[in-house]
């Protein structure tokens, strides 16, 4: 407890503030790339079953409207082909490419800022130590009034291991929030590309059934069976003259 409150006081009320708001923010983006990243929200499978069996009921409609409400990765890529799906299938692939791009870039634009964070933080942290050590030399060599008096000031040694101390807290600052923001950026770089793969080649197999199933003559439909209705007997046709009995 006492390395982090000597830690904190380090920071000074400038500095401080400014790596807890990069702090915050790297937490909080790194929690919703993690979020959007997995696999079961990008590519839902209980999405890609349902959207199976309504095209395999040839109920293109229903699809469609069910691949506009979801908000995933693969609907979003479906809903874009889907559109296209009338100009042929080259088109509706080349759509949900280009939708797959966007989705993709989107994600790669967030988790640019995870290397931002890696880039400027330990400078950052550099220029809190330059400005601590700026003001432990200050010390060393004496105030300004004693340096032009000629006066020699005795140097406290213990006073100014704390102020270089201080001014390594802020390095310490910069390189930890360096190392977190850069390995989640690695690791979120290789997801991206994981779930871009899996989700177009989900969205290429949907759509290919679905321009096929599309392309099938639809089943003939069951005429329904008349009941045998009761004729009218004609007593002429019967053998049997009318007002006689037979």
């Amino acid at each position: 407890m006492e390395f982090v409150a000597h830690f904190v006081g380090s920071l000074g009320i400038i500095w401080g503030p400014i790596m807890a708001l990069i702090s915050i923010c790297l937490v909080a983006l790194i929690i919703m790339l993690f979020l959007d990243l997995r696999m079961g929200v990008a590519v839902p499978t209980h999405f890609v079953e349902e959207f199976t069996d309504t095209v395999n009921k040839r109920q293109f409609k229903q699809a469609f409207d069910l691949a506009r409400s979801d908000p995933s990765f693969v609907a979003r890529v479906l809903t874009a082909g889907m559109s296209r799906l009338q100009y042929g299938l080259e088109d509706a692939r080349e759509a949900a490419v280009n939708m797959l791009d966007s989705v993709k870039s989107s994600k790669e634009r967030l988790n640019s800022y995870l290397a931002l964070v890696g880039t400027v933080g330990p400078l950052l942290g550099l220029v809190g130590t330059v400005v601590g050590m700026i003001g432990a030399f200050r010390n060393l060599g004496g105030n300004t009034a004693d340096a032009a008096a000629g006066v020699a000031k005795q140097v406290n040694a213990q006073s100014l291991s704390v102020d270089i101390s201080h001014a390594l807290c802020m390095t310490l600052a910069g390189v930890f929030l360096a190392v977190v923001a850069l390995f989640f950026n690695a690791l979120f770089k290789n997801r991206i590309i994981n779930v871009s793969m899996e989700a177009g080649n989900i969205a290429d197999d949907l759509l290919t059934q679905m321009y096929h199933n599309s392309k099938k003559p639809a089943p003939p439909a069951t005429a329904p069976v008349a009941a045998p209705a009761v004729a009218a007997v004609d007593p002429r046709v019967a053998g049997v003259a009318p007002g006689k009995p037979a």
